[in-house]
């Protein structure tokens, strides 16, 4: 089995929300999807892209069989930051060291813009996941707290003002 890894563009969308929606089913949250392969389009390779993706392919079949989609970020106390979204790897092809190889492109390109900070997360019972970035002398944090709120929330919220 060999692979690439390479700057994704418009023609791995659908590789790409095939990946989205397989980790939500390995995450248990399949119906927590509401992203489409058209908002994925125009957020990635629209007039105002907020996001870039490595993409790994295998190459006798050109499928999408990875991605690690990240983007930039600020923070008041580290400034500029790189924030890794998803690092996906379709799961008959773990173990071939594609989420690494993804990985570490997205740690060049993050090096190359000169960021302060790396972050994502790991859901805490992922435990292949929690040993491969353990590995990788990534800090792991318990302390923070994740907060978040889902687009009805936002607008209820808005409404009571």
């Amino acid at each position: 089995m060999s692979f690439i890894i390479r700057h994704g563009d418009e023609k791995d969308i659908h590789g790409m929300f095939k990946l989205v929606k397989e980790l939500a089913e390995f995450e248990r949250a399949p119906e927590a999807v509401v992203n489409t392969e058209k908002m994925l389009r125009e957020d990635g390779f629209g007039k105002h892209s907020i996001y870039n993706v490595f993409i790994a392919e295998e190459v006798a079949t050109g499928d999408v069989i990875g991605m690690g989609l990240y983007y930039t970020a600020y923070s008041t106390w580290k400034g500029k930051i790189v924030y890794l979204d998803d690092l996906i790897v379709t799961e008959r092809f773990r173990k071939y060291g594609i989420g690494q190889k993804l990985l570490d492109e997205v740690l060049k390109a993050a090096h190359e813009r000169g960021v302060n900070q790396i972050r994502w997360q790991v859901l805490d019972w992922n435990t292949p996941a929690i040993n491969f970035y353990q590995k990788l002398g990534a800090d792991l944090d318990a302390t923070w707290i994740d907060c978040k709120m889902s687009k009805e929330q936002i607008e209820n919220y808005i409404n009571k003002l």
